[in-house]
């Protein structure tokens, strides 16, 4: 009996530390099998030459661990539209058109994302436009999106300039939509982002009057419904890294990636070049400077209208995906 219990500790610990490996890969051997599992399928909503063919030109959408079923939508209202019916896993969309859903009780967290610079949001005119700064627009027909950073740049530049909201005339207009009418002179002014500032300036001859800067954090997020988040997140956290390491190879190869994007969209390449060039879109970490510079933004769209009621920003996000990120 005393044999037995007097078993030496060299041994003893041997084994011990034997069977913490075994568990160690068993954990890993099931975590692998469980991603690549046919049930684990991440429902991706995307727009043309968006985060697909950006993982796909990068070389990061190679042995993924599980299946993507992308999406593809014309603009990124529908895709959180779908999020919100339930219908996709993960989008892409700009910081206001997410929270303007999310203040709607949509079930969905903001949970990485990109900033760009803020210069590449403006407010554009047509060459001939008697408007040469923001503070001639005052009195005048601007069209931009509802909800989102069209309207607040309306909004925040002419808050900015000392005029009031109802002193200029809001036209929710689309992208397309807005474009033509520009050109038509059926309005005055346009707030829009890139590509389209740089192809309106390049193409069509419009000038910038007014930007961004110092008026919006320029963030667009990546967003998941809470029950991908629940359910799919070791998934949904692989793409968030290969989507922040795709990100990080584009600034180092804008030429490349412009080419790419431009054999898929059809636009020009000289656009898209300098579209890419002049935001240098990086991927950021959901943290405390975020959410704040977020809860401000959210605050002033409350206090335009756009945003239907107050929101705290903190609990609109889920800072567990890119917590420990390194995005140098």
């Amino acid at each position: 009996m005393n044999t037995i219990q007097s078993e030496s500790k060299p041994r003893s610990h041997m084994r011990n530390f034997g069977a913490a490996l075994f568990s160690v890969a068993i954990g890993i051997a099931m975590t692998a099998s469980a991603m690549a599992a046919d049930t684990i399928t991440l429902r991706v909503g995307d727009q043309k030459g968006g985060n697909r063919s950006l993982l796909e030109i990068a070389g990061l959408a190679k042995d993924l661990p599980y299946k993507i079923e992308w999406s593809e939508f014309p603009a990124a209202a529908p895709i959180l539209e779908a999020l919100n019916a339930g219908a996709l896993d993960v989008g892409y969309t700009g910081d206001l058109a997410f929270l303007t859903v999310y203040a709607a009780g949509a079930p969905i967290k903001a949970i990485g994302g990109t900033r760009a610079d803020a210069r590449t949001q403006a407010i554009l005119v047509r060459q001939d436009s008697p408007i040469k700064s923001a503070a001639d627009l005052k009195g005048k027909r601007l069209a931009g999106t509802r909800g989102g950073w069209g309207q607040f740049l309306i909004d925040a530049t002419l808050e900015k300039n000392g005029d009031k909201i109802e002193d200029a005339t809001f036209a929710p207009l689309g992208p397309v939509d807005a474009k033509i009418a520009l050109v038509a002179g059926s309005i005055d002014g346009w707030a829009v982002w890139e590509p389209y500032v740089s192809y309106a300036t390049l193409k069509d001859n419009a000038r910038i009057v007014a930007t961004g800067e110092g008026l919006t954090p320029t963030i667009t997020f990546i967003v998941a419904s809470d029950a991908a988040i629940a359910t799919k997140r070791a998934a949904v956290q692989d793409l968030v890294q290969r989507l922040n390491k795709a990100r990080l190879w584009s600034l180092d190869h804008l030429a490349e990636y412009a080419k790419s994007t431009a054999e898929l969209t059809k636009l020009p390449e000289d656009v898209l070049l300098s579209a890419y060039t002049a935001q240098r879109t990086s991927p950021v970490a959901i943290d405390e400077n975020i959410v704040k510079e977020v809860q401000e933004a959210s605050d002033r769209a409350t206090r335009f209208g756009i945003l239907s009621k107050k929101l705290d920003v903190g609990k609109a996000v889920d800072r567990g995906f890119t917590a420990a990120a390194n995005l140098n």
